[in-house]
Formats: structure tokens, sequence, C-alpha cells
């Protein structure tokens, strides 16, 4: 604490007003400082805020997309499954498609073998015919030629 000297009607005002001044001056400083550090720690806070704005919007963004990645692969597995189901209906129709085939030229190729057995047995018969037509000849001239 500061002491000052004593005059006739009290203390040396030249003392006083002198302290008085640096008093002032040290508290407008201190206050100046005050301020500042008042408007950093604000500054600090918009800061702060702003931040955690944006934390929770990258949460909620993080989070949108989870959902929709997660929509996204039950979409894709759904849409699989539906592809793996109808090329599996497709398959058992060609299959079936095909043993009707199958079983269609099968009968197809047992009715040519028949009808091939039946062609040879006609063609037999026929040249047997033909045979036979050819010793009758033989018998024929064979005849004329005795009468």
């Amino acid at each position: 604490m500061k002491k000052f000297n004593t005059e006739l009607n009290g203390y040396n005002k030249l003392e006083v007003n002198n302290f008085v001044n640096e008093v002032t001056r040290e508290y407008a400083a201190l206050y100046e400082k005050l301020k500042t550090k008042d408007e950093e720690i604000n500054r600090l806070k918009e800061d702060r805020q702003n931040h955690t704005d944006l934390e929770t919007t990258l949460n909620r963004a993080i989070l949108t997309a989870e959902e929709s990645s997660k929509k996204i692969k039950d979409v894709a597995r759904d849409e699989a499954k539906n592809i793996i189901d109808e090329a599996k209906k497709n398959a058992n129709q060609i299959i079936n498609d095909a043993l009707i085939k199958a079983e269609k030229i099968d009968m197809e190729t047992d009715q040519i073998r028949r009808s091939l057995e039946i062609y040879k047995k006609r063609i037999k018969s026929t040249i047997e015919e033909q045979l036979v037509m050819v010793d009758d000849v033989d018998n024929i001239k064979l005849e004329d030629k005795e009468s």
C-alpha cells in the first residue's frame, strides 16, 4: 500500500493525483485486458458451439450413412435372392423343357426305328417276291420250251 506525505490541509495533492492517475492507467489496462479476455472467451465459446454443432451434424450424417448403407445392403440382398430364385425357376423350366424334348426325341426315334423295321420288312418281302418271280420266270421259260 502506498503512503502519502502530509501537508497543511491533508495529503500532498500532487502525490495523490499521480497515484490516482497511475491507478486509473493500471485499471484501464486491466480493464482492456479483461475485455480482450472476455472477447476471446466468447469467441472460443462460439468456436466450441460451432464444433459441437458440426460434431452433431457429422454424427447425424454418419447415422444416416449407416442406415442408408444397411438399406442398400438389404435391397441388394433381396434383389440377389430374387435373381437367384428367378434363375432357379428359369433353370427348372429349361430342364423341364429339355426333358420334354428329350422324351419327344426318344419317342420319335422309337417311331423311326419301328418305321425302319417295317420298311426293311417290306423291302425284304418285296425282294423275296421279286426272287420268287425271278425263279418263276425260269420255270415259265422252261415250261414254254417243253411245250
